[in-house]
């Protein structure tokens, strides 16, 4: 029964999605997997410091280079993405940068119980004025799904 729930809140996860923002850093250590037709099937916009030019991929994977920020890719995404969710994923680094800036009001994350190398805090370097309400606790065998909605507080 936990399988039937890990597959059907992926498959709820992945209808619901018409972007992607990606880490210049997931997308560089991802690519060489993904080859001509990366698992996508969308618009995924990375974010760098380096210009490069669109490339178009099978499957419908397109892949758009942002380098004018966080709030640009956002703008870039959410249109392409029209009235489905734009997901953001890549190292803490990306989500804490969202979160700070207030862009982010839903997190999702997937736990893995595998320890790879030292890794980042995700929940370092944010503001104070975030709370995390949990919405969803999905369990499966070896990995456990935890969705919050953030909910940002205004500084008096």
């Amino acid at each position: 029964m936990k399988l039937a729930n890990d597959k059907k809140f992926n498959h709820n996860a992945g209808r619901r999605t018409g972007a992607v923002i990606l880490g210049r850093t997931m997308f560089d250590h991802g690519q060489p997997f993904w080859g001509d037709t990366p698992p996508f099937h969308m618009p995924v916009f990375i974010l760098t410091h380096e210009e490069r030019q669109t490339e178009t991929k099978d499957g419908g994977t397109t892949y758009t280079f942002v380098t004018e920020g966080i709030e640009r890719a956002l703008e870039q995404a959410k249109a392409a993405a029209g009235s489905k969710d734009v997901k953001i994923a890549g190292r803490a680094n990306v989500i804490q940068q969202y979160m700070g800036a207030g862009l982010l009001d839903e997190l999702l994350i997937t736990l893995v119980p595998i320890l790879l190398g030292n890794g980042q805090k995700l929940f370092e370097h944010l503001p104070s004025d975030i709370e995390f309400a949990r919405t969803t606790v999905i369990e499966s065998p070896g990995v456990t799904h935890l969705r919050y909605r953030l909910i940002h507080h205004a500084k008096a």
